[in-house]
Protein backbone atom coordinates (compact mmCIF):
# COMPACT_ATOMS: atom_id res chain seq x y z
CA UNK A 1 0.00 0.00 0.00
CA UNK A 2 1.20 3.49 -0.83
CA UNK A 3 -0.37 6.90 -0.26
CA UNK A 4 -0.07 10.14 -2.20
CA UNK A 5 -0.90 13.33 -0.30
CA UNK A 6 -1.87 16.58 -2.02
CA UNK A 7 -2.73 19.84 -0.28
CA UNK A 8 -5.34 22.06 -1.90
CA UNK A 9 -7.03 25.42 -1.59
CA UNK A 10 -10.65 24.57 -2.43
CA UNK A 11 -13.00 21.66 -1.75
CA UNK A 12 -15.25 22.07 -4.77
CA UNK A 13 -12.79 20.75 -7.37
CA UNK A 14 -11.53 17.78 -5.36
CA UNK A 15 -15.00 16.64 -4.21
CA UNK A 16 -16.28 16.82 -7.78
CA UNK A 17 -13.29 14.78 -9.00
CA UNK A 18 -13.65 12.14 -6.30
CA UNK A 19 -17.42 11.68 -6.61
CA UNK A 20 -17.93 12.32 -10.35
CA UNK A 21 -15.46 9.73 -11.56
CA UNK A 22 -17.04 6.93 -13.57
CA UNK A 23 -18.05 4.04 -11.27
CA UNK A 24 -17.00 6.07 -8.20
CA UNK A 25 -18.56 4.81 -4.99
CA UNK A 26 -18.83 6.79 -1.74
CA UNK A 27 -17.93 4.31 1.01
CA UNK A 28 -17.86 6.45 4.14
CA UNK A 29 -18.41 10.02 5.32
CA UNK A 30 -17.77 11.78 8.60
CA UNK A 31 -19.15 15.19 9.64
CA UNK A 32 -20.63 16.23 6.29
CA UNK A 33 -24.19 16.46 4.95
CA UNK A 34 -24.90 13.84 2.27
CA UNK A 35 -27.97 15.26 0.58
CA UNK A 36 -25.95 15.80 -2.61
CA UNK A 37 -22.47 16.85 -3.75
CA UNK A 38 -23.24 20.51 -3.13
CA UNK A 39 -24.09 19.79 0.52
CA UNK A 40 -20.85 17.83 0.96
CA UNK A 41 -18.81 20.67 -0.49
CA UNK A 42 -20.60 23.31 1.58
CA UNK A 43 -20.04 21.29 4.78
CA UNK A 44 -16.29 21.30 4.16
CA UNK A 45 -16.22 25.01 3.27
CA UNK A 46 -18.22 26.03 6.33
CA UNK A 47 -15.85 24.29 8.75
CA UNK A 48 -12.74 25.55 6.97
CA UNK A 49 -13.92 29.12 7.66
CA UNK A 50 -13.25 28.49 11.36
CA UNK A 51 -9.62 29.20 10.40
CA UNK A 52 -9.93 31.55 7.39
CA UNK A 53 -6.24 32.48 7.29
CA UNK A 54 -5.25 28.94 6.32
CA UNK A 55 -4.79 29.03 2.53
CA UNK A 56 -4.76 25.25 1.99
CA UNK A 57 -7.35 23.53 4.17
CA UNK A 58 -7.75 20.56 1.83
CA UNK A 59 -5.98 17.21 2.21
CA UNK A 60 -6.57 14.87 -0.72
CA UNK A 61 -5.06 11.42 -0.20
CA UNK A 62 -5.06 8.49 -2.59
CA UNK A 63 -4.49 5.08 -0.96
CA UNK A 64 -3.28 2.66 -3.62
CA UNK A 65 -3.10 -1.10 -3.17
CA UNK A 66 -1.35 -3.76 -5.25
CA UNK A 67 -3.25 -5.69 -7.91
CA UNK A 68 -1.90 -8.87 -6.24
CA UNK A 69 -4.22 -8.17 -3.29
CA UNK A 70 -7.28 -7.45 -5.42
CA UNK A 71 -9.16 -10.57 -4.33
CA UNK A 72 -9.24 -9.61 -0.67
CA UNK A 73 -9.76 -5.86 -1.01
CA UNK A 74 -13.43 -5.53 -0.18
CA UNK A 75 -14.97 -2.11 0.43
CA UNK A 76 -15.21 -2.89 4.15
CA UNK A 77 -11.55 -3.90 4.37
CA UNK A 78 -10.34 -0.77 2.55
CA UNK A 79 -12.45 1.51 4.76
CA UNK A 80 -10.99 -0.19 7.82
CA UNK A 81 -7.43 0.37 6.58
CA UNK A 82 -8.30 3.99 5.76
CA UNK A 83 -9.48 4.60 9.33
CA UNK A 84 -6.26 3.14 10.71
CA UNK A 85 -4.24 5.29 8.34
CA UNK A 86 -6.09 8.48 9.33
CA UNK A 87 -5.62 7.78 13.05
CA UNK A 88 -1.90 7.09 12.73
CA UNK A 89 -1.40 10.20 10.58
CA UNK A 90 -3.13 12.41 13.15
CA UNK A 91 -6.28 13.21 11.13
CA UNK A 92 -8.65 13.12 14.07
CA UNK A 93 -11.79 15.02 15.09
CA UNK A 94 -12.42 16.36 11.59
CA UNK A 95 -14.53 15.93 8.46
CA UNK A 96 -13.64 13.45 5.73
CA UNK A 97 -15.08 11.27 2.99
CA UNK A 98 -13.81 7.99 1.52
CA UNK A 99 -14.63 7.02 -2.08
CA UNK A 100 -13.49 4.08 -4.18
CA UNK A 101 -12.59 4.32 -7.86
CA UNK A 102 -12.58 1.44 -10.34
CA UNK A 103 -10.81 3.11 -13.26
CA UNK A 104 -7.44 1.32 -12.93
CA UNK A 105 -6.17 -2.23 -12.51
CA UNK A 106 -4.91 -1.59 -8.99
CA UNK A 107 -7.55 -1.03 -6.29
CA UNK A 108 -7.51 2.44 -4.70
CA UNK A 109 -9.57 4.81 -2.63
CA UNK A 110 -9.62 8.59 -2.32
CA UNK A 111 -9.84 10.46 0.96
CA UNK A 112 -10.86 14.13 1.15
CA UNK A 113 -10.07 15.57 4.58
CA UNK A 114 -10.59 18.95 6.19
CA UNK A 115 -7.30 20.13 7.73
CA UNK A 116 -9.35 22.47 9.94
CA UNK A 117 -10.73 20.21 12.65
CA UNK A 118 -14.08 20.44 14.44
CA UNK A 119 -12.64 22.86 17.01
CA UNK A 120 -11.16 25.21 14.41
CA UNK A 121 -7.57 24.04 14.82
CA UNK A 122 -5.32 23.27 11.87
CA UNK A 123 -4.13 19.66 11.72
CA UNK A 124 -0.33 19.71 11.49
CA UNK A 125 1.45 18.47 8.38
CA UNK A 126 4.89 18.44 10.00
CA UNK A 127 7.07 15.62 8.60
CA UNK A 128 3.94 14.39 6.83
CA UNK A 129 5.72 12.70 3.92
CA UNK A 130 8.08 10.85 6.23
CA UNK A 131 5.25 9.77 8.51
CA UNK A 132 3.20 8.74 5.49
CA UNK A 133 5.89 6.35 4.26
CA UNK A 134 6.31 4.84 7.71
CA UNK A 135 2.57 4.38 8.30
CA UNK A 136 1.97 2.81 4.87
CA UNK A 137 4.73 0.26 5.41
CA UNK A 138 3.47 -0.48 8.92
CA UNK A 139 -0.10 -1.13 7.73
CA UNK A 140 1.10 -3.13 4.71
CA UNK A 141 3.02 -5.48 6.99
CA UNK A 142 0.26 -5.63 9.60
CA UNK A 143 -2.37 -6.77 7.08
CA UNK A 144 -0.01 -8.98 5.07
CA UNK A 145 -0.40 -6.93 1.91
CA UNK A 146 1.88 -7.31 -1.08
CA UNK A 147 5.10 -5.28 -1.01
CA UNK A 148 6.27 -4.42 -4.51
CA UNK A 149 10.00 -4.00 -5.19
CA UNK A 150 10.56 -0.57 -6.66
CA UNK A 151 8.56 0.24 -9.80
CA UNK A 152 8.15 -3.34 -10.98
CA UNK A 153 4.46 -3.03 -11.83
CA UNK A 154 4.69 0.11 -13.95
CA UNK A 155 3.07 -0.32 -17.38
CA UNK A 156 5.50 1.69 -19.49
CA UNK A 157 3.38 1.64 -22.65
CA UNK A 158 0.56 3.43 -20.82
CA UNK A 159 2.70 6.26 -19.45
CA UNK A 160 2.28 9.77 -20.81
CA UNK A 161 4.63 12.73 -20.55
CA UNK A 162 6.23 13.78 -18.33
CA UNK A 163 5.88 10.46 -16.46
CA UNK A 164 7.17 8.55 -19.50
CA UNK A 165 10.47 10.48 -19.45
CA UNK A 166 10.69 10.28 -15.67
CA UNK A 167 10.50 6.49 -15.87
CA UNK A 168 13.13 6.40 -18.62
CA UNK A 169 15.48 8.37 -16.39
CA UNK A 170 14.66 6.00 -13.52
CA UNK A 171 15.72 3.01 -15.60
CA UNK A 172 18.97 4.68 -16.70
CA UNK A 173 19.88 5.66 -13.13
CA UNK A 174 19.01 2.20 -11.85
CA UNK A 175 21.47 0.53 -14.25
CA UNK A 176 24.18 3.20 -14.24
CA UNK A 177 24.76 4.20 -10.61
CA UNK A 178 26.08 0.75 -9.53
CA UNK A 179 28.86 1.03 -12.15
CA UNK A 180 30.22 4.43 -11.06
CA UNK A 181 32.62 5.55 -8.32
CA UNK A 182 31.98 9.28 -8.34
CA UNK A 183 29.77 12.00 -9.81
CA UNK A 184 32.15 12.65 -12.71
CA UNK A 185 31.91 9.05 -13.91
CA UNK A 186 28.15 9.05 -13.40
CA UNK A 187 27.70 12.27 -15.38
CA UNK A 188 29.73 10.89 -18.30
CA UNK A 189 27.75 7.63 -18.46
CA UNK A 190 24.41 9.40 -18.11
CA UNK A 191 25.19 11.73 -21.02
CA UNK A 192 25.84 8.72 -23.23
CA UNK A 193 22.27 7.66 -22.44
CA UNK A 194 20.88 11.12 -23.16
CA UNK A 195 20.39 12.08 -19.50
CA UNK A 196 21.82 15.26 -17.96
CA UNK A 197 22.67 15.77 -14.29
CA UNK A 198 22.87 19.14 -12.58
CA UNK A 199 24.07 19.56 -8.99
CA UNK A 200 22.08 22.32 -7.26
CA UNK A 201 23.88 24.61 -4.81
CA UNK A 202 22.40 26.32 -1.79
CA UNK A 203 22.05 29.97 -2.81
CA UNK A 204 25.39 31.69 -3.34
CA UNK A 205 27.31 29.11 -1.33
CA UNK A 206 29.22 26.11 -2.68
CA UNK A 207 27.22 23.68 -0.58
CA UNK A 208 25.35 21.20 -2.79
CA UNK A 209 21.80 20.59 -1.66
CA UNK A 210 20.33 18.50 -4.46
CA UNK A 211 20.49 17.12 -8.00
CA UNK A 212 18.24 17.46 -11.05
CA UNK A 213 18.14 15.05 -13.97
CA UNK A 214 16.90 15.95 -17.41
CA UNK A 215 15.87 14.31 -20.67
CA UNK A 216 13.62 15.15 -23.63
CA UNK A 217 13.23 18.71 -22.38
CA UNK A 218 11.94 17.63 -18.95
CA UNK A 219 13.77 18.01 -15.63
CA UNK A 220 13.12 16.31 -12.29
CA UNK A 221 14.64 16.48 -8.83
CA UNK A 222 16.36 13.19 -8.06
CA UNK A 223 14.06 12.42 -5.13
CA UNK A 224 11.00 12.98 -7.36
CA UNK A 225 12.20 10.23 -9.70
CA UNK A 226 12.67 7.88 -6.77
CA UNK A 227 13.56 8.32 -3.10
CA UNK A 228 16.74 6.32 -3.74
CA UNK A 229 17.96 8.97 -6.19
CA UNK A 230 18.27 12.00 -3.91
CA UNK A 231 21.68 13.70 -3.93
CA UNK A 232 22.69 12.35 -0.51
CA UNK A 233 21.66 8.76 -1.26
CA UNK A 234 23.40 8.71 -4.65
CA UNK A 235 26.55 10.21 -3.10
CA UNK A 236 26.55 7.51 -0.44
CA UNK A 237 26.07 4.77 -3.05
CA UNK A 238 28.93 6.13 -5.17
CA UNK A 239 31.22 6.14 -2.12
CA UNK A 240 30.29 2.53 -1.38
CA UNK A 241 30.94 1.61 -5.02
CA UNK A 242 34.39 3.23 -4.87
CA UNK A 243 35.29 1.35 -1.70
CA UNK A 244 34.02 -1.94 -3.12
CA UNK A 245 35.88 -1.52 -6.42
CA UNK A 246 39.09 -0.54 -4.59
CA UNK A 247 38.82 -3.61 -2.37
CA UNK A 248 38.28 -5.88 -5.39
CA UNK A 249 41.26 -4.35 -7.18
CA UNK A 250 43.45 -4.78 -4.11
CA UNK A 251 42.34 -8.39 -3.73
CA UNK A 252 43.10 -9.12 -7.40
CA UNK A 253 46.57 -7.54 -7.02
CA UNK A 254 47.31 -9.65 -3.96
CA UNK A 255 46.18 -12.78 -5.77
CA UNK A 256 48.42 -12.00 -8.75
CA UNK A 257 51.35 -11.21 -6.47
CA UNK A 258 50.80 -14.44 -4.57
CA UNK A 259 50.80 -16.43 -7.84
CA UNK A 260 54.03 -14.77 -8.96
CA UNK A 261 55.68 -15.49 -5.62
CA UNK A 262 54.59 -19.11 -5.88
CA UNK A 263 56.08 -19.38 -9.37
CA UNK A 264 59.36 -17.80 -8.23
CA UNK A 265 59.54 -20.24 -5.32
CA UNK A 266 58.95 -23.21 -7.63
CA UNK A 267 61.67 -22.07 -10.04
CA UNK A 268 64.05 -21.47 -7.16
CA UNK A 269 63.42 -24.94 -5.79
CA UNK A 270 64.06 -26.49 -9.21
CA UNK A 271 67.29 -24.55 -9.69
CA UNK A 272 68.48 -25.63 -6.26
CA UNK A 273 67.78 -29.27 -7.06
CA UNK A 274 70.00 -29.05 -10.17
CA UNK A 275 73.07 -28.79 -8.00
CA UNK A 276 74.31 -25.36 -9.08
CA UNK A 277 74.05 -25.90 -12.83
CA UNK A 278 72.35 -22.51 -13.20
CA UNK A 279 75.23 -20.89 -11.35
CA UNK A 280 77.50 -21.86 -14.25
CA UNK A 281 75.10 -20.69 -16.97
CA UNK A 282 74.15 -17.41 -15.35
CA UNK A 283 76.62 -14.61 -16.28
CA UNK A 284 75.75 -12.78 -13.09
CA UNK A 285 77.29 -15.61 -11.08
CA UNK A 286 80.84 -14.78 -12.33
CA UNK A 287 80.96 -17.09 -15.38
CA UNK A 288 84.24 -16.73 -17.38
CA UNK A 289 83.98 -17.89 -20.99
CA UNK A 290 87.76 -18.17 -21.58
CA UNK A 291 88.20 -20.12 -18.37
CA UNK A 292 85.42 -22.47 -19.38
CA UNK A 293 87.00 -23.11 -22.81
CA UNK A 294 90.38 -23.80 -21.16
CA UNK A 295 88.84 -26.37 -18.82
CA UNK A 296 87.06 -28.02 -21.74
CA UNK A 297 90.29 -28.41 -23.73
CA UNK A 298 92.11 -29.82 -20.69
CA UNK A 299 89.34 -32.38 -20.22
CA UNK A 300 89.67 -33.46 -23.88
CA UNK A 301 93.45 -33.88 -23.53
CA UNK A 302 93.03 -36.11 -20.46
CA UNK A 303 90.49 -38.20 -22.36
CA UNK A 304 92.90 -38.69 -25.29
CA UNK A 305 95.76 -39.71 -22.96
CA UNK A 306 93.63 -42.33 -21.31
CA UNK A 307 92.60 -43.64 -24.70
CA UNK A 308 96.26 -43.84 -25.83
CA UNK A 309 97.27 -45.83 -22.79
CA UNK A 310 94.62 -48.46 -23.54
CA UNK A 311 96.16 -48.96 -26.97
Amino acid sequence: MIAKIVQGRGFRGVVNYVLDKKNACLLFAEGVRLKDKASVIQSFITQSKLKPKISKPVAHISLDFSVQDKGRLTDKFMVGVAHEYLAKMGYKNTQFIIARHHDTDHPHIHLVINRIDNKGNRISDKNEKLRNTKVCLELTKKHGLYIASGKENVKEHRLKEPDKTKYEIYRVLQSTIPKCRNWKELDAKLRKSGVTAELRKNGSTDKIQGVRFGKNGYEFNGSKIDRAFSYSKISYQLEQNALSMAAQSKSAHRSSQSNNEGFSYAVGATVSSLGGLFDILNPSSGYDEDRAEYLRQEALKKKRRKKGRRL
